[in-house]
């Protein structure tokens, strides 16, 4: 794991989006945005709060009874596939964006944030299409039937982990659905939405129906309980989502949330094991593990406990952790100084509760600047550490052995978060039946992350509300009315 020699590149500035223009905050105040692979300052964010919220939602509002709310839908879909488009026209220089804003390796953001963007885009312009109202014919008495109409104002609040990936698979289908929208990114991630704005403009968008406000959780906060936003959507820590929730309650607007995870990796002793040991390297360390679906405990059937470590060990040894640019690269920086040092913090608690470091536990060695921190396996812990437990959302995994699938089962459920989760068995029966009472939104077996954007995402307990995905998507970004017609 030796870093090579960083480069450094500028960002830009980012200011709000509102109305089809960048406009700075009304009190001049800006923020500066750091560079978390070398520390450097790379531009500056206009501050934003209440008062710039309010004004585009305002905007929004109006938006939403113009040109925009009359278009036909074909019409519609042929802005989406052009911003879809655009997004891949400009893929390097938004890949680089995410990559200065993120601390990720460029060609991760090239090869899965920017074409995934783009896809979201490409994905539902195409489903909107195709997608179906219902009608019943009540013998002779009656047609009953469905028309979908666009939810209104939206907020949507973002993350920082995969910014523009995660912000397109909320704004495509708020769009396709005919919403307005106001768009709040992580304040330590804001260049590609930034970007996403003006190129919404470039597509043929109307002015006022894309609208975006940078800042903290003062701008979150006026989105979640302003009165004329019909829902929220937003992906983050469950903390956060709870705040957002208490501050929406007064307004009864709809949300959609997808929370933290604290992922189960399942791998029964009939595995193919170079398999599981493959995707469980992608699963743990992909993204520097700042992905909500990483799989972050992993149990391993006794028989092969051993002979799983020592692989998934030596392969880890072998991920190099450096400069972002440098395509060698398999891991960059975490994204801030504030995540590296609640990271390192987990660490040292590992230390404290007699968890074994098999390979990593600290920064990188050798890498002066930049917020570098080594892919780390930990072995010893009981099922109640808090490392066991709770969600780092870094280069962090816990390896526990187990002996029954009843013991396995109740250490995967005993959690407060219901994400996603993965199996890894050859037995067919056993994978559906395992997969089958495990609480999680999503079960992969024998794979991890593969996703088909018609399936339902999200999670149980506290690991979100709702599902994003095909007609889940849409569903919360409309309002049905039935029409009945006596026969």
């Amino acid at each position: 794991m030796i870093a090579t020699e960083k480069k450094t590149m500028k960002g830009i500035d980012c200011q709000h989006w509102i109305n089809g223009k960048y406009v700075p905050t009304k009190n001049g105040k800006t923020f500066d945005n750091i560079n978390p692979a070398t520390e450097e300052v790379i531009g500056t964010v206009a501050l934003g709060g209440a008062e710039e919220v309010n004004e585009a939602v305002v905007v929004a509002k109006k938006a939403l009874k113009g040109e925009w709310g009359s278009l036909p839908l074909r019409k519609r879909s042929a802005i989406l596939r052009k911003i879809g488009d655009l997004i891949l026209e400009r893929k390097d220089e938004l890949a680089m964006l995410e990559t200065l804003d993120t601390g990720k390796p460029l060609w991760m953001s090239k090869t899965i944030d920017i074409e995934r963007a783009a896809f979201n885009f490409h994905f539902f312009a195409d489903y909107m299409i195709s997608a179906q109202d219902e009608a019943f014919h009540q013998d002779d008495i009656a047609i009953h039937y469905t028309k979908r109409k666009p939810l209104g104002v939206v907020g949507l609040i973002n993350p920082w982990n995969l910014p523009l990936l995660l912000m397109t698979w909320k704004l495509a289908p708020a769009l396709a659905a005919g919403n307005t929208v106001v768009m709040k990114p992580s304040e330590v991630t804001p260049m590609t939405a930034t970007v996403l704005a003006e190129i919404t403009k470039e597509a043929g968008l109307p002015d006022g129906v894309v609208n975006l406000v940078n800042g903290f959780g003062e701008a979150g906060a006026a989105l979640s309980n302003n009165p004329d936003v019909s829902g929220i959507a937003f992906t983050g820590e469950t903390v956060t989502g709870s705040a957002i929730m208490k501050a929406s309650a007064p307004t009864l607007k709809k949300l959609s949330f997808e929370l933290g995870g604290k992922n189960p990796n399942v791998i029964f002793a009939d595995a193919d094991l170079d398999d599981a040991v493959t995707t469980t390297i992608r699963s743990s360390f992909q993204n520097q593990g700042e992905v909500c679906l990483c799989g972050s405990r992993i149990y391993v059937e006794r028989p092969i406990y051993e002979e799983f470590v020592a692989k998934l060990v030596a392969k880890t040894k072998k991920l190099k952790v450096g400069d972002p640019l440098d395509d060698t690269s398999n891991m960059g920086s975490v994204v801030s100084e504030e995540h590296f040092n609640k990271v390192l913090s987990y660490l040292e608690l590992a230390k404290e509760e007699g968890g074994k470091f098999e390979v990593g536990g600290g920064k990188v060695e050798g890498i002066e600047k930049g917020f570098f921190i080594e892919p780390t396996i930990i072995t010893g812990l009981g099922d109640n550490a808090r490392c066991v437990r709770e969600e780092i959302f870094g280069p962090v995994v816990t390896i526990q052995p187990f002996d029954t699938e009843e013991e396995v089962l109740e250490k995967v459920n005993d959690t407060n978060y219901g994400l996603s989760a993965t199996v890894w068995t050859t037995n067919l029966k056993k994978a559906h039946t395992f997969a089958g009472k495990i609480e999680a939104g999503i079960v992969w077996i024998n794979t991890w992350f593969l996703r088909d954007l018609r399936t339902p995402f999200g999670g149980m307990k506290h690991s979100g509300i709702g599902r994003e995905g095909g007609h889940n998507s849409i569903e919360f970004y409309t309002e049905t009315t039935n029409i009945t017609v006596k026969l």
